[in-house]
């Protein structure tokens, strides 16, 4: 904790940044809004970790999903589900100028973090520099730089490179993403022997249909990454997306 803290919580109260409702720290959230997470736990698919209802798995259960299309990636720690309290919190993060809450957001990550193995490389989803230098920063970046210093990790920021501008993909269906990131996402050249063997945790905010992280996957995997697991602070289902 800073020595300045106790000054700067004099001079601006702790607010929590969902309601406003005050707070004893500058980071983190009221009682009331830590409890609209939706934090994803077990019973969960062993690829995956989509959530189950407990009476309709066994040990090692597979969900409908991974059956029927085998993930590209390792495994996915996801810190919350996707809703409206989380939402909030990404969008401050993303489009808010709230980089303060990267700590917090990167902390609940780290909990879901399987176990690293010495070594692995934590690397940002990209982004474009025409959009970094509209929004100013990589919210995925700020993110892996925080889960670097949680975990004692190796950052490798420009581990991935975006070399075309994507649109929106939002609104844009599952055939339609893949489209448009066809051939975006590549291993910046300078970080191809660094990727080469690694164990690679990707970094992002959002893990909405998957077709940006597997991009990242396919890219990293190109290149002889060893395994990648997607970290993300919140993660859309399917079922509510």
């Amino acid at each position: 904790m800073s020595i300045l803290s106790p000054i700067i919580d004099k001079v601006l109260p702790p607010r929590c940044p969902l309601c406003g409702e005050g707070i004893s720290a500058q980071t983190g959230l009221c009682s009331a809004c830590w409890n609209k997470l939706v934090i994803p736990g077990e019973p969960c698919c062993k690829f995956c970790q989509r959530p189950f209802d407990e009476d309709e798995v066994k040990d090692d259960s597979i969900c409908a999903v991974c059956t029927a299309k085998p993930p590209q990636h390792n495994g996915i720690a996801a810190a919350t589900l996707y809703n409206e309290a989380s939402k909030q919190l990404v969008l401050a993060l993303k489009h808010g100028n709230r980089i303060a809450l990267a700590p917090m957001m990167a902390h609940q990550i780290a909990a879901k973090l399987p176990v690293l193995k010495p070594g692995t490389l934590i690397v940002p989803v990209p982004l474009h520099r025409s959009r970094l230098w509209s929004r100013g920063y990589n919210q995925a970046a700020i993110l892996a730089e925080e889960l670097a210093r949680l975990t004692g990790m190796m950052l490798v920021v420009d581990g991935l490179v975006r070399r075309k501008s994507t649109p929106f993909l939002g609104n844009l269906d599952r055939r339609a993403r893949s489209s448009a990131l066809s051939g975006a996402i590549t291993v910046n050249p300078n970080r191809r022997e660094m990727i080469k063997g690694a164990n690679i945790v990707l970094v992002d905010d959002v893990l909405t249909s998957g077709a940006t992280s597997d991009a990242c996957i396919s890219a990293l995997k190109r290149r002889g990454a060893k395994s990648v697991v997607i970290a993300c602070f919140a993660r859309v289902l399917d079922e509510i997306f």
